[in-house]
């Protein structure tokens, strides 16, 4: 890993084995990554740094503003999350199998007496997976058809700084486990982004006009997930 200085904006430089220049800004505090072609000099990404400089400013700016959740206890009436509805907390302690339930208005997570917390959110965490899990495919399934792909697999993770990310050789996209948490709406667009990820690669013209193409409502959805509050835990690193 290399690293380039512009003021007091530090950037790190990972050259490897691609095509095109690609620039992220990285949530929670705006750290700023390059990944540049094996044979591409330092100071041509410095150029292309300083040509950026203004836009990696104002995506800073805007993850200094973001809301972020105060870190999750999982007690009884905490609120919580769920495809982007909030719901609260109601824990039941009895000696039986863990299991969550939920109605229009509260999650229920049964659990044995004296679980601590690392086991209630393992419990939570688990159950959103599951739920993910049983949505996902019929998701991808409607999106294969209409882009004209094929995914050969999917998988669920938690991810520090990506909703999303897919292996074009190996036809697989990988989902943060997050979005379990945030709007269908957004989940389909991470879906869609990924898939499309098949075709292109890269975050050039012709992925935003297929973009545009299957998904014209791509940007609103994706402001969507920007503006709304990262977990505490959502890009500890």
């Amino acid at each position: 890993m290399q690293y380039l200085k512009l003021g007091n904006i530090d950037i790190e430089v990972e050259q490897k084995n691609i095509k095109n220049i690609h620039l992220s800004v990285y949530p929670p505090n705006g750290r700023v990554r390059i990944a540049a072609p094996v044979k591409m000099d330092l100071d041509t990404i410095r150029v292309f740094a300083i040509s950026k400089l203004q836009w990696i400013k104002k995506q800073q700016e805007v993850l200094r503003q973001q809301e972020r959740e105060s870190e999750r206890e999982f007690l009884e009436r905490e609120s919580h999350y769920f495809f982007g509805k909030r719901y609260l907390l109601k824990i039941i302690e009895a000696d039986a199998t863990p299991k969550i339930e939920i109605d229009h208005k509260y999650i229920h997570l049964q659990l044995r007496p004296n679980s601590d917390t690392s086991k209630r959110a393992e419990i939570l965490t688990e159950w959103y997976r599951t739920q993910l899990k049983q949505i996902v495919p019929d998701l991808i399934s409607k999106w294969e058809r209409v882009i004209g792909v094929e995914c050969n697999k999917f998988g669920i993770k938690k991810m520090r700084t990506k909703w999303g990310t897919c292996n074009a050789g190996a036809k697989r996209i990988w989902l943060n486990l997050e979005l379990a948490k945030k709007p269908k709406e957004c989940l389909e667009y991470i879906i869609v982004h990924e898939l499309v990820h098949l075709i292109e690669r890269s975050h050039n013209q012709h992925f935003v006009k297929l973009m545009d193409e299957f998904l014209p409502k791509w940007r609103f959805y994706r402001d969507e997930l920007n503006r709304l509050p990262y977990s505490h835990t959502d890009w500890n690193y």
